[in-house]
């Protein structure tokens, strides 16, 4: 089976962010870069259908300069076959023009199946995935926590609030992948040394017209401080009335 995997490169979460000059972005500088974890999930989960197949080949795919690069060479390590970096100064904010420059990448490819995270970290949009699907016209499940490929059908589960469900869909198809499906797996030392010999193609990336902008990046405030009332049940009166008059949640 030939599978595609559509990556981003995005700041580790646990970073200390702060806004860029601009006042319309994070200032990178100093920042720790990763593939990101739905994405990751994603290369993963790419990787283990081959492996139970029997074979195929996986293909790593992302947007943006160079730097995206060391995210490929990554997602190659763990044990795709190849990979292809779409170049651009920046990822624009808009989906739909990063879809158009993935789908203009993947429609000549004859993949069966192309898996994208479920959302990035960063943005959180949602939109690229299934843009792609559309522009493809291929069907698309969103969010499959499980996956399984028989043939030529796949069988996603995806959660719901209080329930799940299971959905079957023909391919060749797009699958966002929520957490659940599998743990990336650690790059091996053979898997680095393997990486440096396979192929990564650098292209120009076909984006279309971004139609949306950020205009203003903000940090969330700071929490207020905590403060104690008393203690034991003599508080509890002072407690509930605060929670009425100043938090307003009861």
């Amino acid at each position: 089976m030939k599978i595609a995997v559509c990556i981003k490169r995005t700041p580790d979460s646990e970073s200390r962010f702060r806004i860029a000059a601009s006042g319309a972005a994070i200032d990178d500088t100093g920042l720790k870069f990763d593939i990101d974890d739905f994405a990751g999930y994603a290369v993963e989960a790419a990787l283990q259908i081959n492996e139970k197949a029997g074979g195929g080949e996986s293909v790593v795919i992302a947007i943006g300069p160079d730097s995206v690069q060391e995210s490929l060479r990554k997602a190659m390590s763990m044990g795709v076959d190849r990979a292809v970096h779409l170049k651009a100064d920046a990822v624009p904010a808009d989906g739909i023009a990063i879809a158009k420059a993935l789908a203009a990448e993947l429609q000549s490819g004859g993949f069966d199946l192309v898996l994208f995270g479920k959302h990035s970290f960063d943005s959180s949009s949602a939109v690229v995935g299934t843009a792609t699907a559309e522009l493809l016209g291929v069907p698309c499940v969103t969010a499959a926590s499980e996956l399984s490929v028989t043939g030529g059908t796949g069988v996603a589960r995806r959660e719901l609030e209080g329930a799940a469900e299971l959905v079957s869909f023909p391919l060749p198809a797009v699958v966002t992948i929520d957490e659940g499906v599998a743990r990336p797996r650690y790059p091996s030392l053979k898997g680095i040394m393997a990486a440096k010999k396979k192929p990564l193609e650098t292209k120009p990336a076909q984006l279309g017209a971004a139609r949306v902008t950020v205009q203003k990046a903000q940090l969330p405030p700071e929490r207020p401080a905590g403060r104690i009332i008393g203690e034991g049940v003599a508080a509890v009166p002072e407690l509930v009335r605060l929670l009425q008059t100043e938090a307003k949640v009861l």
